[in-house]
């Protein structure tokens, strides 16, 4: 005789949102967390500022690289066992670097071998993205799930912020075993919590979609079942997902090299660049709750996205002009911390309009697209700042941080009819 399966009532979506909160901030803790380390890395390490970029960028590389595969899986497998798959692996990844991936009395380890295992760490990872956020699609019905979403994005800048506040540190006070080890502690608790606490809904389709032997289906005005074209097919989806990349040039740039610039080029202490990230990451978090429940209401979610982009770039351009001019560090930090947190206030927006635009059945391999664009920035920028500095300034990295969501604006797909 089978086990009856337990039935949960509509409040039981807001535990599956506390989920996939608690999911999204344990790795955000670890992406965001890391890089802010980077004075401390650098040292302990022996890397070069070029080395720095490098293995900052890989754990980005290893999300793009497997965000679209992890999202199919998600759709064939459920988000369950995709969440629990990704959660307990990169927690004990973690834990096997905290025991041989750190500095000891004989010096640091091989460069390559760090770099290997910040690209694990984003590739196991990355099953967090499109799994936690299909749960949440999957729970909440269309005029919830703007906020829905935005809340579990809120726990990016959130989850970052904890990294961002503990682990320079950590870092600085008893080295990187103990910053992979609380790490790794993160996402094992959090792998607890999703056992635990994350299950399917009673009805097949409870958010107007699914999976029908292995095929995305939706369910239409009238109740029948309508197969979903798959959204890597359509250009609308691509549209989003490159905008998407080109606006979040800012965020990655100031998240890898903004503790960096202020301390060699403005001559602050390590705090001061730790703060403008913090900002950056809190503000930013607010702006996401905000910026949901503004768009659910309104049914505006394209020109929210395109608004954000375009104030980003302004305040990014700001930045620039400052560093040029000498300003005092207060206002170029503060011009900094501004962009920041409008280059960081659309994504809930976004993750929701994609996942929208693909229906819910196709949801995860719509969100895969999307981290797969955004990581792909956070590779591809820390790379490219140290060579723009070897060849012109500062000022020329922030104006070309600048001109990308500026470019990202025209890119994005126009008004969407309003929902309801």
């Amino acid at each position: 005789m089978s086990r009856r399966r337990p039935r949960f009532g509509p409040k039981y979506r807001w535990v599956i949102l506390g989920v996939g909160v608690a999911a999204q901030a344990s790795f955000s803790a670890m992406f965001s967390g890391i890089p802010v380390t980077a004075i401390t890395m650098r040292a302990d390490y022996g890397l070069s500022t070029g080395e720095l970029g490098l293995v900052l960028g890989c754990t980005a590389l290893g999300v793009a690289a497997s965000d679209i595969v992890w999202g199919l899986l998600t759709d064939r497998f459920g988000d369950r066992r995709i969440l629990l798959t990704g959660l307990i692996s990169t927690g004990a990844l973690l834990v096997l670097m905290g025991l041989a991936v750190v500095p000891t009395g004989d010096g640091p380890p091989p460069t390559p071998l760090l770099a290997v295992g910040l690209l694990l760490a984003g590739v196991l990872g990355g099953s967090v993205n499109g799994s936690s956020g299909r749960a949440v699609m999957t729970w909440f019905r269309e005029g919830q799930r703007g906020l829905a979403m935005s809340i579990r994005q809120t726990a990016i800048p959130a989850g970052g912020a904890v990294g961002v506040a503990l682990m320079p540190w950590l870092a600085a006070s008893h080295g990187f075993r103990a910053v992979y080890t609380v790490l790794a502690a993160f996402c094992l608790v959090t792998a607890v919590a999703t056992w635990r606490w994350l299950h399917e809904p009673n009805d097949a389709t409870p958010a107007g979609g699914g999976t029908a032997g292995g095929e995305a289906v939706s369910v239409g005005a009238a109740g029948e079942p309508v197969r979903e074209r798959s959204p890597l097919r359509r250009w609308e989806v691509w549209r989003l997902a490159l905008a998407s990349a080109l606006l979040s040039v800012p965020q990655m740039a100031i998240l890898t090299f903004a503790v960096i610039f202020l301390h060699d080029a403005q001559h602050a202490g390590a705090f001061a660049g730790s703060l403008v990230v913090l900002v950056a990451q809190l503000g930013g978090a607010a702006a996401r709750v905000w910026s949901g429940r503004y768009t659910d209401r309104h049914g505006n979610r394209r020109g929210y996205f395109r608004a954000t982009g375009a104030l980003s770039g302004v305040a990014i351009a700001c930045a620039a002009v400052l560093t040029l001019a000498g300003a005092p560090v207060l206002l170029v930090a503060s011009a900094l911390a501004v962009g920041g947190v409008l280059a960081n206030a659309w994504h809930g927006v976004a993750y929701t309009e994609i996942a929208t635009m693909a229906g819910a059945g196709r949801a995860g391999a719509a969100l895969g697209l999307e981290g797969t664009t955004l990581f792909t920035v956070g590779f591809v920028v820390p790379l490219v700042i140290p060579v723009l500095l070897d060849r012109s300034s500062w000022t020329v990295v922030w104006a070309v941080a600048a001109a990308a969501p500026l470019l990202g604006v025209p890119l994005a797909p126009g008004r969407a009819p309003r929902s309801r």
